[in-house]
């Protein structure tokens, strides 16, 4: 069993970082808008390292309980909301939900939240989005956080579209996909590919091409549904079919989107 690296986060730290906030939240200690304590009197607290506490930030904004304001602080957010993730879970299994149902839905919602976004986008919006941008290349090597700001940079696309009922669907669809994604994001190969489209992306979006950001958006996810095997069935049998003799297949490369 390889040995953890010394300030590698624990995942079970990490996870009594996300509980010990949930907590907070739910008997209403934390509220939304509250800032959380600095990094070093939090972790001493809670008796964990910096890294965790980190990571299990990074975990929560993820899932947009968490916005961490880069030379601000780390705040428990006040939008967009999520209609019901658990009620999404339950009645996902009640009716059977399959995940390329899932990913058609988010394509439908993102191809038009992100030509929303292309029109009604402020500069607030387009100087947060090329952070994320730039904070993707930087983690190319790791897939982990390479997915945090990936799910930030989407998110902030729905922001700027204008329409926070659009918004919060998609919140809650991608947070229902979330814990799929992380336990399948290290299987990414080489995220660089990933990288430059949301660049391609947030150009558009910047240049109110709303017409051009609509379509690498849904390129994009088209892309990520192709490599993750979340195509409808009878799509998934035509685009792979079987392998001619002699014939070299590609394989797309796991995605995390």
């Amino acid at each position: 069993m390889p040995r953890k690296k010394q300030g590698e986060p624990d995942v079970h730290r990490t996870m009594q970082v996300v509980n010990h906030i949930r907590t907070l939240i739910e008997n209403g200690t934390m509220v939304a808008g509250d800032k959380i304590p600095p990094e070093r009197e939090f972790a001493r607290t809670l008796k964990i390292s910096r890294a965790s506490l980190r990571a299990g930030i990074g975990y929560l904004a993820a899932m947009g309980v968490m916005n961490v304001r880069h030379g601000v602080g780390t705040f428990v957010t006040d939008g967009p909301p999520e209609f019901g993730k658990a009620s999404m879970s339950l009645m996902g299994a009640l009716h059977g939900f399959q995940s390329w149902q899932l990913f058609e839905a988010r394509i439908i919602l993102e191809g038009s939240l992100a030509a929303l976004a292309a029109e009604r986008g402020k500069e607030e919006h387009h100087a947060a989005m090329a952070e994320e941008v730039a904070e993707m290349f930087a983690a190319m090597d790791n897939p982990a956080d390479y997915l945090i700001h990936d799910v930030l940079f989407h998110r902030i696309i729905s922001q700027a579209s204008g329409n926070p009922i659009l918004a919060a669907l998609m919140e809650t669809v991608t947070s229902s996909m979330y814990d799929k994604r992380r336990k399948t994001v290290e299987r990414a190969i080489d995220l660089r590919e990933s990288a430059q489209m949301h660049r391609e992306l947030y150009r558009a979006i910047r240049a109110r091409d709303a017409a051009e950001a609509q379509k690498l958006m849904e390129k994009h996810l088209h892309m990520a549904q192709i490599a993750q095997g979340m195509e409808r069935p009878k799509e998934r049998k035509s685009t792979l079919g079987p392998a001619k003799l002699g014939s070299r297949q590609t394989v797309p490369q796991p995605t995390i989107d």
